[in-house]
């Protein structure tokens, strides 16, 4: 798939089929993510994999717009270690951009996917720490609930010209 008419055609996918991801998909996605730009280069992300049915019912239950987790084959939560910080606060658009470039490569698999937000929600981010153990300096940012679709995702148009300036406002 041409970058533009993935970056055009990709919609928030919220219900699966039960078929498998493989995990050398799941590790493409990964890659894909990982090579985002990051301020200074600093590559604060770290990615849970929740493939386990367990974990990702309780994932679904530990967040309140999540419940299609419970029924997804497979979820990332990217999250940023504060300790691998050397540009103090940009670890919020790093990680962000690691999670677009992984939805644009999910779509361009065939994959659905939706960015469900933790971060800075405190009680989603101690939730997520709590479930998966994540160390106190590690703040999960979004859970990336993966699979493929049960239907097929519409695209819609959503460029509004009336918010765009130029050379000022």
């Amino acid at each position: 798939m041409e970058t533009i008419e993935a970056i055009l055609s990709r919609r928030s996918v919220r219900s699966f089929t039960d078929q498998p991801v493989a995990a050398e998909l799941v590790t493409e996605l990964l890659r894909a993510a990982m090579q985002a730009p990051s301020a200074g280069n600093q590559q604060p992300w770290q990615l849970v994999v929740l493939d386990d049915r367990a974990v990702l019912e309780k994932a679904a239950a530990a967040h309140p717009y999540a419940p299609m987790a419970a029924h997804a084959p497979v979820a990332v939560v990217v999250c940023g270690d504060t300790r691998l910080e050397r540009h103090t606060g940009y670890w919020v658009q790093d990680c962000s951009a690691a999670v677009e470039n992984l939805l644009l490569a999910a779509h361009a698999r065939g994959l659905g996917a939706v960015w469900t937000g933790i971060y800075p929600r405190a009680e989603r981010v101690q939730a997520f720490q709590d479930l998966l153990h994540i160390p106190g300096e590690v703040i999960p940012l979004a859970m990336v609930v993966l699979g493929y679709p049960a239907q097929p995702a519409v695209p819609a148009d959503r460029f509004l010209p009336e918010r765009v300036h130029r050379n000022g406002w």
